[in-house]
């Protein structure tokens, strides 16, 4: 599937911090991290229809049509839909709010809210609103960032859109009560070239790679840094099955009752 570049993402859409954007130099890292989970979840996918939920830019919703009969995505921002009408007109779309989703209950074969969960305010609301538009036997898809590494030791996430990070206990135990049954957790995480920047940013006098990237503004970065982010391709991240201290991102899998 074609993404669009960058000038047609970032002519549309500002590049606020709350979401990411495809052909964005400076975002290629989170793009490619984000892409990744997306690219993991499409072989769940066995047709029926599925509903993304904070669909954002889009691209993860096309990817999902590539599998699904029918994908209808939802995202509060007027913008966002507008855009994604346009450039992927194999979605359907529909502005509305995360918190009291604008579906019949049972209407979804999947629902996928990738990168979501922790922009919303109430978390048990959400995954029941998740569960009440899944039809028995609907398959639910999540994917968050793992608070231990997203924001290791802080009293509040240090992304300024995020209202609560979990840990991979802590979205188990918060799925579980909302009328599903978990089937998976697994963890994206850096693969072996990642790890290898790790070290070399630590070398540095930084945490990680990602650090690199957050301790200043893209115009202030260094030539090897600028080469290190645009280099990042989904190939360079890795999911297991087991979501432990030290992924990046958590994958959970769930099934209505």
């Amino acid at each position: 599937m074609a993404l669009p570049d960058s000038g047609q993402a970032t002519a549309e859409l500002p590049l606020t911090g709350e979401r990411t954007l495809p052909g964005v130099a400076s975002e290629n890292y989170w793009f490619r991290r984000h892409e990744a989970a997306y690219r993991h979840l499409v072989a769940e996918i066995t047709g029926g229809v599925l509903v993304e939920i904070g669909s954002g830019e889009g691209y993860g919703a096309a990817l999902f049509a590539e599998r699904a009969a029918a994908v209808l995505s939802i995202d509060y921002d007027a913008g966002c839909i507008a855009h994604a009408a346009r450039c992927y007109p194999q979605v359907s779309g529909v502005r509305g709010n995360l918190a009291a989703l604008p579906i019949r209950s049972e209407q979804a074969d999947t629902v996928a809210a990738l990168q979501v969960i922790e922009h919303v305010w109430d978390h048990r609301q959400f995954v029941a609103e998740c569960a009440r538009i899944l039809r028995p036997g609907g398959l639910l898809m999540l994917t968050t960032p793992n608070r231990l590494t997203f924001s290791p030791g802080l009293d509040r996430p240090v992304n300024p859109f995020h209202t609560h990070e979990f840990t991979a206990p802590e979205l188990l135990a918060l799925v579980g009560d909302a009328g599903v049954a978990v089937l998976a957790i697994r963890g994206l995480r850096a693969g072996p070239r990642l790890a290898e920047l790790d070290n070399k940013y630590a070398g540095r006098g930084l945490r990680s790679f990602v650090d690199a990237q957050l301790a200043g503004a893209p115009e202030s970065w260094a030539d090897s840094l600028w080469a290190d982010v645009v280099s990042v391709t989904v190939a360079d991240f890795v999911v297991s099955g087991v979501a432990d201290d030290s992924c990046l991102d958590l994958i959970l899998l769930a099934r209505r009752r």
